[in-house]
């Protein structure tokens, strides 16, 4: 009931060429939801059923022409074949949606289709890799590939294979009656959760922008996860609560997952738990940006109430920071005043970016706040990749 087949109407060139080192990157690609919308039956039985997926046609042509990846198309059809799928449904639609594809560049190196149903729990039904066992050879890196798909059990394919998966994440309850795996467990999986083509272009055109970083001296051990493209979930210990309320805006703001463990001195003060987060933090940011292709590289100004605070960044290579912002009190919660442009001082030093902040208002709390959103919207313009230029944004040719 299950099988491979491949478009006799395609050749693919790089299917005989001499792999690089290290091996082929595979992007394994999905076909319902993925290439193409899937309808509420959840089968594409009737040309009136198919639209492709938004723009899935032009960013995956570009990755194609663009990036040395081998190009697999792996589907379930359920039962293909007997009464509920026939088919000569499937295939003038199955071949309609190679050939479309083909005609912009993207030809597939294998189509790998299994007939069976779900509860035949059958090894070549994803996320079963019986199918591809020829992946796991030499000739290909799968800790370098992709499963793209819009259902866990995608992800769980590429668990099971050694790769990563980008979870086209639109409806949960998609094949939830068959995963294998709940969502919490495939974090460490998941390289990129999106609804959209581009920014899977732009994923695999710049690279992850993740990184997990850790600093230990004799006075702090601090560890920083940070993702750049994340949705603004914050996890912050430092042991001074206010300025974890201050740093978990920088991640609300910035749109970005930022987790951040601190273990200080505080038994002495709070200086070297502050000024060490901020390098920490910085290093991070630097190690997440990596080539910066694409990257708007400059970012922002945000009122406050009775405050105004601007913040100005440049992702640029060279460390420089400017500090107009006058306190009065001593201190804003448990944090000393005096350590805030300690804290973005070693931001910048470490980061390798020019750092611009100015603020006015009456109110203490809100002047600190205020530069932190700023500070974090300023980030999220700044690291902003541009997916129709993943070029280096200098005339030097280098930052």
């Amino acid at each position: 009931m299950n099988s491979t087949k491949e478009n006799n109407n395609l050749e693919n060139a790089k299917s005989n060429s001499t792999p690089p080192l290290g091996g082929w990157g595979v992007l394994f690609i999905d076909r319902d939801g993925t290439l193409n919308i899937e309808p509420d039956d959840e089968q594409v039985d009737s040309f009136a059923k198919l639209k492709f997926y938004p723009r899935a046609l032009y960013y995956l042509s570009k990755i194609a022409n663009e990036l040395d990846y081998k190009l697999v198309m792996v589907t379930n059809q359920d039962g293909l074949g007997t009464t509920s799928h026939p088919e000569e449904n499937f295939w003038p639609i199955q071949n309609f949606i190679v050939d479309t594809y083909a005609a912009e560049g993207v030809v597939f190196d294998e189509i790998v289709i299994d007939k069976t149903f779900a509860k035949d729990n059958a090894p070549t039904r994803k996320p079963g890799t019986a199918l591809l066992t020829k992946y796991f050879g030499e000739e290909y890196d799968l800790k370098n590939s992709f499963v793209i798909g819009d259902r866990l059990n995608d992800i769980v394919l590429a668990k099971n294979l050694g790769a990563k998966g980008i979870y086209i994440r639109n409806n949960d309850s998609l094949g939830s009656l068959e995963n294998l795996d709940k969502y919490e467990t495939l974090s460490d999986i998941i390289a990129l959760e999106t609804k959209n083509w581009e920014d899977i272009y732009t994923f695999l055109r710049g690279g992850a922008r993740t990184v997990k970083h850790e600093r230990n001296t004799n006075e702090t051990k601090i560890s920083v996860k940070l993702d750049l493209d994340g949705t603004g979930k914050a996890k912050v210990e430092t042991g001074l609560n206010f300025f974890d309320h201050m740093l978990d805006q920088i991640a609300r703001h910035g749109g970005m997952d930022l987790d951040i463990l601190t273990k200080g001195d505080l038994h002495i003060d709070e200086h070297h738990t502050i000024e060490d987060t901020g390098i920490a933090l910085g290093e991070a940011f630097g190690k997440a940006i990596g080539n910066k292709l694409g990257i708007e590289r400059y970012g922002f100004c945000l009122p406050m109430d009775d405050c105004l605070a601007q913040v100005a960044i440049d992702f640029g290579g060279r460390a420089w920071i400017v500090w107009d912002a006058e306190f009065k009190r001593e201190r804003v919660g448990d944090v000393p005043t005096e350590m805030f442009f300690h804290f973005f001082k070693s931001f910048s030093d470490a980061a390798k970016c020019n750092l611009n902040i100015k603020a006015e208002g009456e109110n203490e709390h809100h002047k600190i706040e205020a530069i932190f959103k700023a500070f974090a919207k300023a980030i999220k313009m700044a690291v902003k990749r541009d997916a129709e230029k993943m070029v280096l944004p200098s005339t030097k040719g280098v930052l």
